[in-house]
Protein backbone atom coordinates (compact mmCIF):
# COMPACT_ATOMS: atom_id res chain seq x y z
CA UNK A 1 0.00 0.00 0.00
CA UNK A 2 1.28 3.60 -0.85
CA UNK A 3 0.46 6.08 1.76
CA UNK A 4 1.49 9.99 1.02
CA UNK A 5 2.10 11.41 4.43
CA UNK A 6 1.74 15.49 4.51
CA UNK A 7 1.16 18.06 6.76
CA UNK A 8 1.96 22.00 6.81
CA UNK A 9 5.32 23.17 8.22
CA UNK A 10 5.90 22.63 12.26
CA UNK A 11 2.54 20.40 12.11
CA UNK A 12 4.78 17.46 13.29
CA UNK A 13 4.97 15.25 10.05
CA UNK A 14 8.77 14.64 11.16
CA UNK A 15 7.72 12.98 14.31
CA UNK A 16 4.65 10.70 13.30
CA UNK A 17 7.23 9.39 10.08
CA UNK A 18 9.30 8.53 12.77
CA UNK A 19 6.63 6.74 14.55
CA UNK A 20 5.24 5.19 11.85
CA UNK A 21 8.97 3.82 10.54
CA UNK A 22 9.29 2.50 13.97
CA UNK A 23 5.85 0.64 13.83
CA UNK A 24 7.15 -1.01 10.34
CA UNK A 25 6.60 1.33 7.58
CA UNK A 26 8.87 1.80 4.55
CA UNK A 27 9.66 5.72 5.33
CA UNK A 28 10.54 7.70 1.78
CA UNK A 29 11.56 11.04 2.82
CA UNK A 30 11.22 13.49 0.12
CA UNK A 31 12.89 16.18 1.93
CA UNK A 32 15.75 14.18 2.64
CA UNK A 33 16.08 12.82 -0.98
CA UNK A 34 15.79 16.62 -1.97
CA UNK A 35 18.95 17.23 0.12
CA UNK A 36 20.57 14.11 -1.31
CA UNK A 37 20.25 15.22 -4.53
CA UNK A 38 22.02 18.34 -4.55
CA UNK A 39 24.53 17.16 -2.36
CA UNK A 40 28.06 18.31 -3.41
CA UNK A 41 29.21 16.52 -6.30
CA UNK A 42 25.86 16.16 -7.59
CA UNK A 43 24.26 16.80 -11.05
CA UNK A 44 21.43 18.48 -8.98
CA UNK A 45 23.94 20.75 -6.87
CA UNK A 46 25.69 22.21 -10.45
CA UNK A 47 21.92 22.68 -12.26
CA UNK A 48 20.52 24.94 -8.75
CA UNK A 49 24.59 26.79 -9.30
CA UNK A 50 23.84 27.05 -13.03
CA UNK A 51 20.33 28.93 -12.37
CA UNK A 52 20.72 30.82 -8.91
CA UNK A 53 24.70 31.70 -9.41
CA UNK A 54 27.62 30.65 -7.02
CA UNK A 55 26.33 32.75 -3.78
CA UNK A 56 23.81 29.87 -3.15
CA UNK A 57 26.94 27.67 -2.22
CA UNK A 58 28.58 27.57 1.48
CA UNK A 59 32.58 28.37 1.33
CA UNK A 60 32.71 24.20 1.59
CA UNK A 61 30.65 23.86 -1.69
CA UNK A 62 27.62 23.00 -0.24
CA UNK A 63 24.05 24.14 -0.76
CA UNK A 64 23.44 27.45 1.30
CA UNK A 65 20.12 26.46 2.62
CA UNK A 66 18.89 29.87 3.51
CA UNK A 67 20.77 31.84 1.17
CA UNK A 68 18.29 29.61 -0.93
CA UNK A 69 14.99 30.24 1.21
CA UNK A 70 15.92 33.85 1.14
CA UNK A 71 15.43 33.74 -2.70
CA UNK A 72 12.69 31.24 -3.32
CA UNK A 73 10.32 32.11 -0.28
CA UNK A 74 9.98 35.81 -1.83
CA UNK A 75 9.72 35.25 -5.22
CA UNK A 76 7.54 32.61 -6.87
CA UNK A 77 9.11 31.82 -9.99
CA UNK A 78 12.27 31.46 -8.42
CA UNK A 79 10.63 28.79 -6.36
CA UNK A 80 9.25 27.35 -9.54
CA UNK A 81 12.06 27.18 -11.22
CA UNK A 82 14.11 25.27 -8.07
CA UNK A 83 11.24 23.01 -7.97
CA UNK A 84 11.61 22.26 -11.78
CA UNK A 85 15.27 21.20 -11.06
CA UNK A 86 15.19 19.08 -8.08
CA UNK A 87 11.19 17.41 -8.46
CA UNK A 88 12.25 15.36 -11.38
CA UNK A 89 15.14 14.05 -9.54
CA UNK A 90 13.44 12.72 -6.12
CA UNK A 91 11.22 11.18 -8.24
CA UNK A 92 13.46 9.05 -9.74
CA UNK A 93 15.01 8.46 -6.51
CA UNK A 94 11.55 8.00 -4.93
CA UNK A 95 10.88 5.33 -7.96
CA UNK A 96 13.70 3.38 -7.37
CA UNK A 97 13.13 3.00 -3.02
CA UNK A 98 9.84 2.36 -3.78
CA UNK A 99 10.40 -0.33 -6.10
CA UNK A 100 13.36 -1.94 -3.69
CA UNK A 101 10.47 -1.91 -0.59
CA UNK A 102 9.82 -5.77 0.49
CA UNK A 103 6.09 -7.08 -1.02
CA UNK A 104 3.27 -6.02 0.91
CA UNK A 105 5.13 -3.34 2.50
CA UNK A 106 3.05 0.21 4.13
CA UNK A 107 5.38 2.19 1.88
CA UNK A 108 4.77 6.23 3.58
CA UNK A 109 6.15 9.09 0.82
CA UNK A 110 6.55 11.42 3.78
CA UNK A 111 5.94 14.73 0.97
CA UNK A 112 6.10 18.23 2.43
CA UNK A 113 4.41 19.80 -0.36
CA UNK A 114 2.16 16.56 -1.51
CA UNK A 115 -0.85 19.45 -1.59
CA UNK A 116 0.53 21.67 -4.26
CA UNK A 117 1.50 18.92 -5.66
CA UNK A 118 -1.28 17.82 -7.35
CA UNK A 119 -0.65 14.19 -6.63
CA UNK A 120 -2.69 13.23 -4.33
CA UNK A 121 -4.56 10.95 -6.05
CA UNK A 122 -1.41 8.54 -7.20
CA UNK A 123 -1.62 7.44 -3.70
CA UNK A 124 -3.76 4.79 -2.13
CA UNK A 125 -4.62 7.02 1.06
CA UNK A 126 -3.45 10.09 2.19
CA UNK A 127 -2.70 10.88 5.82
CA UNK A 128 -2.23 14.75 7.00
CA UNK A 129 -0.51 16.00 10.00
CA UNK A 130 -2.58 19.10 10.93
CA UNK A 131 -2.05 21.47 14.05
CA UNK A 132 -3.67 25.02 14.34
CA UNK A 133 -1.89 27.70 12.93
CA UNK A 134 -1.08 29.69 15.83
CA UNK A 135 0.50 26.55 17.35
CA UNK A 136 2.42 26.26 14.09
CA UNK A 137 3.58 30.02 14.19
CA UNK A 138 4.17 29.25 18.16
CA UNK A 139 6.64 25.86 17.54
CA UNK A 140 8.30 27.52 14.54
CA UNK A 141 9.43 30.62 16.73
CA UNK A 142 10.30 28.34 19.53
CA UNK A 143 11.90 25.82 17.95
CA UNK A 144 13.42 27.21 15.20
CA UNK A 145 14.56 30.80 16.54
CA UNK A 146 12.49 32.10 13.09
CA UNK A 147 10.45 35.67 13.39
CA UNK A 148 6.82 35.21 13.33
CA UNK A 149 6.88 37.28 10.38
CA UNK A 150 9.30 34.37 8.54
CA UNK A 151 7.27 31.78 10.21
CA UNK A 152 4.03 33.49 8.69
CA UNK A 153 6.39 34.14 5.13
CA UNK A 154 6.75 29.93 5.16
CA UNK A 155 3.20 28.98 5.86
CA UNK A 156 2.02 31.41 3.26
CA UNK A 157 4.02 29.76 0.71
CA UNK A 158 2.18 26.29 1.81
CA UNK A 159 -0.92 25.09 0.63
CA UNK A 160 -3.42 26.39 2.82
CA UNK A 161 -4.82 24.06 5.68
CA UNK A 162 -8.21 24.24 4.14
CA UNK A 163 -6.17 22.80 0.92
CA UNK A 164 -4.39 20.00 3.16
CA UNK A 165 -7.40 18.57 4.49
CA UNK A 166 -9.32 18.12 1.79
CA UNK A 167 -6.95 15.56 0.10
CA UNK A 168 -6.89 13.29 3.42
CA UNK A 169 -8.05 10.23 3.69
CA UNK A 170 -6.78 10.29 7.43
CA UNK A 171 -6.30 13.27 9.99
CA UNK A 172 -3.88 12.85 12.93
CA UNK A 173 -4.35 16.33 14.65
CA UNK A 174 -1.11 17.30 16.31
CA UNK A 175 -2.03 20.06 19.10
CA UNK A 176 -1.85 17.24 22.60
CA UNK A 177 0.46 15.67 24.21
CA UNK A 178 3.25 13.11 22.46
CA UNK A 179 1.56 10.12 24.01
CA UNK A 180 -2.16 11.76 21.99
CA UNK A 181 -0.12 12.20 19.11
CA UNK A 182 1.38 8.28 19.33
CA UNK A 183 -1.90 6.85 19.88
CA UNK A 184 -3.25 7.97 16.79
CA UNK A 185 -0.57 7.16 14.37
CA UNK A 186 -0.80 3.82 16.17
CA UNK A 187 -4.62 3.62 15.23
CA UNK A 188 -4.11 5.64 11.37
CA UNK A 189 -1.10 2.67 11.35
CA UNK A 190 -3.20 -0.27 11.85
CA UNK A 191 -6.35 0.64 9.59
CA UNK A 192 -3.44 1.74 6.88
CA UNK A 193 -2.55 -2.42 7.68
CA UNK A 194 -5.53 -3.56 7.51
CA UNK A 195 -5.68 -2.67 3.95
Amino acid sequence: MRVGLTGGIASGKSTVSAILRELGAVVIDADQLARDVVAPGTPGLESVVGEFGRDVLTGTGELDRPAVARIVFADDAARKRLESIIHPLVFEEVARLESEAPAGALVVHDIPLLAESGRADTFDAVVVVDAPPELQVARMVRDRGWSEEEAQSRMAAQSSREDRLAIATYVIENSGSLEELRHQVEDVYAKLSAG
